[in-house]
């Protein structure tokens, strides 16, 4: 049984679309192939890396990419996880079912709050990413 291809898209690659990379891969990766990209590439946050190694998963080694990266490839799901992304990218070529699920950006809080929103953004995408298996997307 091959894998589905899952490209999940944010506006900067640095948080919530790579959370949900470190998690899809680590929850189903016998069952999908995850990528993650960016409208705008902003480079791995920190706390995203933190908020993952908690719970046992290391994407340390991620990094933040573009959009145009996978110009050209195909994908069976395509999910925005952020309005920005959807609205930059309503359709993608190559890209099969669309997925949009909106989750707060938490580097958009001053830094001292950062962290427990990385943790409560980090919760709701695995519940999220949870159904979305359970679906067989």
């Amino acid at each position: 049984m091959s894998r589905k291809r899952v490209l999940i898209l944010c506006t900067g690659n640095s948080a919530r679309s790579q959370m949900a990379e470190g998690l899809l891969r680590n929850m189903a990766g016998d069952r999908f192939e995850v990528f993650s990209a960016g409208t705008k590439p902003m480079g791995l946050n920190p706390n995203a890396v933190k908020a993952l190694r908690e719970i046992g998963i290391d994407i340390s080694g991620h990094r933040s990419k573009s959009v145009d990266e996978f110009a050209g490839q195909s994908f069976d799901c395509v999910i925005t996880v952020c309005d920005n992304a959807r609205e930059a990218c309503p359709y993608f070529p190559g890209g099969g079912v669309r997925i949009h699920h909106s989750f707060a950006d938490p580097a958009a809080v001053p830094a001292a709050d950062q962290f427990p929103l990385f943790q409560r953004v980090r919760d709701e995408i695995k519940g999220w990413l949870e159904e979305f298996i359970r679906n067989g997307s």
